[in-house]
């Protein structure tokens, strides 16, 4: 009878510690009782009515990530591109997304698909290739839309690749590579025509300065010439006030002027006019000379 009463006791603490739940961190457990939605826990210790009540379902709070393979789609003007997308999304409710929808998944996928192809299918390819943010901002607000009576918040939705045809890739390279040329020549032209102004205006300079270089020597040339002259015509007129203040008589007078004109015998002149006076003096002088010589 003892052991009886220990197995029971045994089986009633088991159907306890099974019926004792813990929820983690970041999840929730959407709880039935007879096949009905009953409650919803939270985090923490939870106890549920044995073979009445049921931990139904599990449900993370994290955001997800849903990176969808890539799918076909047809711009305006006719080209058929792939599109590979990645949804960022919330749990907001565990009943909605417990109840809500079968298979979320594959319902976010189809549904991620079907905007896309609403979206793209408005706009050209250059228009598709260059407004992602339009077209990431405008499927988050419909599929957030879409996906709330599901208990699901669509965070965010990117654009992660945009594969044209390959005709058109090539195009597209062809078109860059000639853009490329085309900035590769402007910026060369931009240089030589640069690298020429700049030796234009060094020849400028130098020609400038030599220039003044040549006016400078010759400014100074001619101010040296002028005080020459201006200290010979000092050094004359200083001689004249000399000679006038020494009341020279004619015999002094005239042995100056043959003494100049000595001078003017040894330059290069080819021919010299004798005044008369000097005459007579130089015939005076070399009779003197002549007298003494006999003597």
């Amino acid at each position: 009878m003892q052991f009886v009463l220990a197995a029971i006791a045994l089986i009633l603490v088991l159907v306890v510690v099974a019926n004792i739940k813990i929820v983690r961190q970041a999840t929730a457990v959407v709880v039935e009782r007879l096949g009905a939605y009953r409650t919803t826990w939270d985090v923490g210790l939870h106890f549920k009515v044995p073979f009445i009540e049921k931990a139904s379902k599990t449900v993370s709070l994290k955001e997800m990530v849903y990176d969808f393979p890539p799918q076909p789609v047809i711009t305006k003007d006719n080209v058929s591109i792939q599109i590979d997308t990645v949804v960022y999304l919330q749990i907001t409710d565990p009943k909605l997304y417990t109840y809500g929808v079968q298979h979320p998944e594959r319902a976010i996928e189809n549904l991620t698909a079907t905007t896309l192809r609403n979206i793209v299918g408005e706009l050209e390819l250059d228009q598709s290739l260059t407004s992602r943010d339009h077209i990431n901002g405008k499927m988050r607000v419909i599929l957030d839309e879409a996906t709330d009576p599901w208990g699901i918040k669509v965070n965010r939705v990117e654009l992660k690749n945009i594969i044209p045809p390959r005709e058109i890739q090539e195009a597209m390279e062809k078109q860059m590579k000639a853009e490329r040329e085309r900035r590769q020549s402007i910026l060369k032209a931009e240089g030589e025509k640069a690298s020429q102004i700049l030796v234009a205006e060094g020849e400028k300079q130098a020609a400038i300065l030599r220039a003044d270089a040549v006016r400078e020597q010759r400014i100074r040339e001619a101010e040296g010439e002028a005080k020459a002259i201006i200290s010979v015509q000092t050094a004359l007129a200083d001689s004249i006030k000399i000679l006038n203040a020494s009341a020279p008589t004619e015999p002094v007078l005239a042995i100056k002027s043959l003494e100049a004109f000595a001078k003017a015998a040894d330059g290069k002149a080819t021919k010299i006019i004798i005044p008369s006076e000097i005459q007579g003096l130089a015939g005076l002088a070399t009779s003197v000379k002549e007298l003494f010589s006999d003597k």
